[in-house]
């Protein structure tokens, strides 16, 4: 399976995000000038490619394995995960204080989505500890962070997330893992976590579990949910990390894709209590964990990119190789790229994900304006802007993935239903991205009731301004554009009145409605960039603006019609679903 790290597009789409001039001596982005941010991805793609890609078939075929307790990950992975660690991959983004080289995020997403593309199976392990690494430089006492924090940074041990159990999913407010007070300041915890990534394997001596739990007198629902840190080994008399927590692994899932990945079943306390320490306050934990997922949901997204990049890829070369009947106008037979209906698969591919890798960026940068805006008022700007967008990076880019991976399968034909092309495993991989880190729909009702209905309105009056300036001042595509901004405008104007049920109904096709639109102005913002700049890529870019408004876009308006009139036909058509 090919894929070669699209370096040129990285590279335009991160330099869009950051902004004119932002990328110089004593700007926003200044340490990221010089090549810094040319070499950095460059090296990482040289890593994806050489050695992260071979891995990703045999990660595949192999699977990771589990046997009394333990889990061996795939042949290869070890060295890799080693060469990882050595090259300071995990240090990018995190704090100098504990090891990091506190690099932009924006930077690292343009990592993540190389990783990513070249073995997703693999990349999701760092994923995580990058999320664990930012709730616990956020909320983790100094002593904590002094003997975990660094170790995590470092890629010497890894991190996990433990959510889920049975019956608690999405609604952790029914969570029953608990935790019991210890008489030396640290708790026991008792309890079973499902789907737990990476929650035992071979890749690091320690394993740092970031747990939730329920103290015995929390209030109710998710008020009462603390965080707690439960390593895999805690250190001995001497503080060597060799005494063995009462946590263990009770199996590993078998799974649509992502078969490299161990997901694990995790046992806290089977032997009178697993060994925590409490993150933040008690009763406190939600806060932390929006930390954790907040990271994740973004890197989830730019998996969704990566996936529907590497898919693109593999179609387009195969398109260009297969003959198959006559396309308009020739007299021989034609590579399939020349045929209009597989045209249009491939550009809708290409412009989805170029759409997709605009938002992330976008949100990437909002992240790093919050952190290293010097106003105030522009800082908080920006925080509301990156929490706006989140959703709608992580929704819209696994959905993308989703879409591209199933048209791949489509451009190769019977082809790309036999395994030995490739594309069917992409298609596998990509599916779980809409679901883990908050499903979709879970994520279209944050954005509608919590950052719509919730919110001031000032984050996305904003965001609906800069969409409207780019279609009024746009060269091409500008009723489109217009039309699906102001169509969104509609929609907007629906759901601060609209009823709950019918604001909830429709925010799904509200998420799609606001990416369309944010998409085609973000594609048309860059394809003048890139004409302004006389970039070699911008035919290309203008041509992938083009065909995502005209053909994209145009959707808009049947989105907001059904946001605004579609929710009494979920709402009061409740016979249809009886048996």
């Amino acid at each position: 399976m090919t894929y070669g790290a699209p370096l040129d597009d990285i590279l335009f789409a991160l330099r869009l995000a950051a902004g004119e001039g932002a990328i110089a001596a004593g700007e926003t982005y200044g340490d990221l000038a010089g090549g810094v941010a040319e070499q950095t991805l460059t090296e990482a793609a040289r890593f994806a490619e050489e050695v992260l890609l071979p891995l990703d078939r045999i990660g595949d075929r192999v699977g990771a394995t589990y046997a009394n307790g333990a889990v061996t990950t795939p042949p290869g992975w070890r060295e890799a995960y080693a060469q990882w660690k050595d090259g300071g991959w995990n240090a990018i983004a995190a704090a100098q204080d504990f090891g990091g080289l506190d690099l932009p995020a924006l930077l690292n997403a343009g990592c993540t989505e190389i990783w990513n593309a070249a073995n997703m199976a693999f990349a999701v392990c760092p994923l995580l500890g990058h999320g664990a690494i930012e709730a616990m430089e956020a909320h983790a006492g100094d002593a904590l962070k002094e003997t975990y924090l660094r170790k995590i940074v470092s890629g010497e041990w890894t991190a996990t997330m433990n959510l889920s159990e049975p019956g608690a999913g999405s609604d952790l407010g029914l969570m029953r893992t608990r935790a019991e007070r210890a008489d030396d300041g640290s708790y026991r915890l008792f309890g079973q976590k499902i789907f737990i990534t990476y929650g035992e394997h071979d890749l690091a001596p320690n394993i740092v579990h970031l747990v939730l739990a329920r103290l015995p007198d929390a209030p109710a629902g998710t008020r009462g949910i603390s965080l707690f840190l439960a390593p895999k080994f805690l250190p001995d008399e001497a503080g060597a990390f060799t005494r063995r927590n009462d946590v263990r692994c009770a199996g590993i899932e078998h799974k649509l894709g992502i078969h490299g990945s161990p997901t694990c079943t995790m046992i806290y306390g089977d032997e009178g209590g697993a060994v925590a320490f409490l993150i933040g306050e008690e009763n406190k934990g939600l806060a932390c964990m929006f930390t954790m997922m907040n990271n994740a949901r973004l890197s989830v997204g730019l998996q969704g990119v990566a996936l529907a990049e590497r898919a693109t890829q593999m179609a387009l070369q195969y398109a260009h190789e297969r003959k198959q009947g006559r396309a308009p106008g020739a007299k021989e037979t034609s590579a399939i790229i020349e045929h209009p209906d597989v045209a249009r698969m491939l550009l809708t591919m290409a412009s989805s994900t170029a759409a997709a890798r605009a938002i992330c960026y976008e949100t990437a940068a909002a992240i790093d304006r919050a952190q290293r805006e010097r106003d105030p008022a522009r800082a908080a700007a920006a925080h509301e802007r990156a929490s706006l967008l989140t959703p709608v990076a992580k929704a819209f880019s696994t959905d993308i993935a989703n879409e591209t991976t199933s048209l791949a399968i489509q451009v190769f034909g019977g082809m790309g239903y036999i395994e030995e092309t490739g594309v069917a495993q992409l298609m596998r991989d990509a599916r779980i991205c809409a679901i883990y880190e908050g499903t979709n729909g879970i994520q279209a009702i944050d954005l509608v009731t919590r950052k719509i209905r919730g919110g001031d309105g000032a984050a996305l009056a904003r965001e609906i301004e800069d969409m409207r300036t780019i279609a009024r001042d746009a060269e091409f595509s500008q009723q489109a554009l217009q039309d699906s901004v102001e169509a969104l405008a509609q929609a907007n104007e629906f759901l601060t009145k609209a009823e709950v049920a019918d604001a909830l109904a429709g925010a799904t096709p509200y998420l799609r409605l606001f990416a369309l639109a944010r998409g085609a102005t973000l594609l048309m913002k860059g394809a003048k960039a890139a004409a302004r700049e006389k970039h070699p890529g911008a035919p290309r870019y203008a041509a992938l603006a083009r065909f995502f408004a005209e053909n994209n876009a145009v959707a808009a308006p049947g989105l907001a019609k059904t946001v605004i009139e579609g929710g009494a036909s979920v709402n009061e058509s409740p016979a249809a679903l009886n048996e």
